[in-house]
């Protein structure tokens, strides 16, 4: 019987002992979290006595790995879609709907972007220079490069930069085209125009991030917390014990072979034993751990960059909100707001409106509302208190609809200290050096966010690889 550790109950860590139980069902399979609960990004939280989701609220269907594993665990018929109301930008001082057939904000048809644009920026974009300032040879470049080269600077600092922010919290600047553009970035290499190789990747007719007929995104109902919570459960009912509050301070070699990681406070340490193991932390504790025992694959983890951001979560009474025009809305850094995105949780998804009907101190339906805050190194936004925080979040989602809001029944606040590794130009070549030198460590594989990308679909990939490399 081979024995497996695996680091980390977060969604990569449940995902990896999930594929490791699938290959070999009488595997002896031990999953280390540190915290008091598994799930890593992806967490509940009450608000006026509602649970929602505090951290990850979707995932992309695009992309098959999650809802195959919702699918894999009994959830299924849970899977559940947006509503449709369509999303906008806060640009300007207004609310622009996003335009119809972008892709992470780059447009297929210039023509689209009247409003959200200035006559001369459409104009610019509508001249596209074929190629830009990227190399035929380019391994890499930043998306600002690509997009801004190409279709001007406005189209990334209107366009590219909310929607780049809001799934990286990160810039177009700095942030790897090769890992979040590679289809534009060949693109561009090959001499096509980007306005084509969006065409073609978002055809007439099949939508936008904003309003598809087949839907971008899902969840499930009742919370995407329901994941991982089912992922724990399947281990537990074949035999995988899941130890929670279980911090690995120490990896090593073991001298018969195998491997020994250690927990526990340093007087009084318990080890563990395995034949293998795969490290599913971020990329600074993998760092740590893997310095002992395979130190060019630590230093490359250890230069990956990470975002702080914080969702601050909103209660309001529905009749003193009154009514909300579409699902939320994204902010342009350029504009200089602190918010970064709002999602009008129950406009957005029909299960948040419904866990609100009637949920009120006096029996009054309450709408759920989330705000998000931080962006790669502007930590500074963060460093302030709860109360103050909430106090900006406020301010500006009331800016943003151009009224005066209700207080709010209850506020949840959650912080996510380096939560989202940045994928910055080069991370593609980083990552493949890692996996090279962990591959010279028979027996030990690593996987997460900092690897493939930040969604929960990359995060499983990454985790089905890890188990591959294992041998």
């Amino acid at each position: 019987m081979t024995s497996y550790l695996v680091l980390g109950g977060g969604i990569s860590g449940l995902a990896a002992a999930e594929e490791i139980l699938s290959r070999d069902p009488s595997a002896e399979l031990t999953v280390l979290e540190g915290s008091d609960r598994v799930g890593g990004k992806i967490r509940a939280g009450s608000v006026a006595g509602v649970t929602v989701d505090v951290g990850a609220e979707a995932v992309l269907v695009r992309r098959p790995e999650a809802v195959a594993l919702m699918e894999l665990v009994g959830l299924a018929q849970h899977v559940v879609h947006p509503t449709g109301a369509p999303a906008r930008i806060w640009s300007r001082g207004r609310l622009h709907r996003i335009p119809p057939r972008t892709l992470m904000g780059v447009p297929a048809d210039p023509g689209t972007l009247h409003g959200l644009l200035t006559e001369e920026e459409v104009d610019r974009a509508r001249h596209e220079v074929v190629g830009g300032t990227v190399r035929p040879d380019a391994e890499d470049t930043s998306v600002g490069e690509l997009v801004g080269s190409t279709l001007g600077p406005a189209v990334v600092d209107r366009l590219v930069e909310p929607l780049l922010g809001g799934v990286y919290a990160g810039s177009a600047d700095l942030l790897s085209a090769a890992s979040t553009l590679p289809a534009l970035l060949a693109a561009a290499r090959s001499g096509q125009p980007l306005l084509e190789a969006v065409a073609r990747a978002v055809p007439a007719g099949g939508g936008t991030q904003s309003a598809a007929p087949r839907p971008v995104f899902a969840t499930l109902d009742g919370g995407l917390h329901r994941l991982p919570s089912a992922l724990a459960q399947s281990l537990a009912r074949r035999g995988a014990r899941v130890l929670l509050g279980t911090v690995a301070r120490e990896l090593h070699r073991h001298p018969d072979g195998g491997w020994q990681v250690v927990t526990g406070p340093r007087p009084a340490p318990t080890t563990y034993l395995a034949d293998r193991v795969v490290l599913a932390v971020p990329a600074a504790p993998a760092a740590r751990l893997l310095h002992p025992v395979a130190p060019d694959a630590a230093e490359l983890l250890g230069q990956v960059e990470t975002a702080s951001m914080a969702v601050v979560t909103l209660a309001y009474r529905s009749q003193e909100l009154g009514e909300l025009d579409g699902s939320g809305f994204l902010v342009p850094p350029v504009d200089g707001r602190t918010v970064k995105a709002s999602t009008f949780s129950a406009d957005k998804w029909a299960w948040v409106r419904e866990a609100g009907r009637g949920a009120g101190p006096s029996g009054e339906d309450l709408s759920i509302l989330r705000v998000s805050v931080g962006r790669h190194r502007e930590e500074a936004t963060l460093q302030v208190p709860d109360a103050d925080l909430v106090e900006v979040c406020r301010r500006e989602l009331a800016q943003a609809l151009g009224r005066d809001l209700p207080a709010p029944v209850d506020v949840d606040v959650r912080r996510w200290g380096g939560g989202l590794p940045q994928h910055a130009v080069g991370h593609g070549r980083r990552i493949e050096h890692v996996r090279a030198a962990l591959s010279e460590v028979p027996g030990l594989a690593a996987c997460g966010a900092a690897f493939d990308g930040v969604g929960i679909p990359a995060c499983i990939a990454s985790a089905g690889r890890a188990v591959d490399e294992l041998g």
